[in-house]
């Protein structure tokens, strides 16, 4: 962590680095936050790290999952707020790779899968999106959300079989 260290020393700077915001925005995207509002869900984990650090307490051992739980947090938070019809475009929309138009067949795979992660409870939504979206270890996640690893394995297992049958159900694969 020695060059997380050198960032924090000089005031001014951003707490996040480029990577760990892409990280975070992937995060917020996959919880279900329009590409609109992906800045403002960013400058909350900037916010978040730099009250952490301003009240004394001990900077995260991990920046990079500490920051993509808040996201994942965050995201839960924004999504109990509004309606799946009204964001279920925008993040359609987020998901797509500009460089790479997406086919018919990736197209329906997108909308199938934001459409499984849209019917998921909001708990196992959240394993799902930090386990294989933000690439974060079982025992991170479990770690970091204060809940035993058989407990993100169960909601993992359960989030998963349930998308595997949505897409199924759906005829995508």
């Amino acid at each position: 962590m020695s060059h997380t260290a050198g960032t924090d020393d000089r005031t001014g700077d951003d707490p996040l680095d480029a990577d760990q915001e892409r990280r975070v925005r992937a995060v917020l995207a996959l919880g279900g936050v329009p590409q609109s509002d992906l800045p403002d869900g960013v400058q909350q984990v900037r916010l978040r790290l730099l009250e952490r650090t301003a009240s004394g307490r001990e900077a995260p051992r991990d920046v990079s999952a500490w920051a993509a739980v808040v996201a994942s947090r965050l995201a839960m938070d924004w999504h109990r707020a509004r309606r799946r019809q009204d964001r279920l475009g925008e993040r359609l929309a987020a998901l797509r790779e500009p460089a790479h138009p997406s086919g018919e067949e990736t197209s329906l795979l997108s909308l199938a899968v934001a459409r499984g992660l849209d019917e998921l409870p909001a708990a196992q939504r959240q394993v799902l999106v930090l386990r294989f979206f933000a690439d974060l270890p079982v025992r991170a996640i479990a770690e970091e959300l204060g809940i035993p690893e058989g407990t993100v394995k169960s909601r993992l297992h359960s989030a998963v079989r349930a998308l595997r049958d949505r897409l199924h159900e759906d005829e995508v694969v």
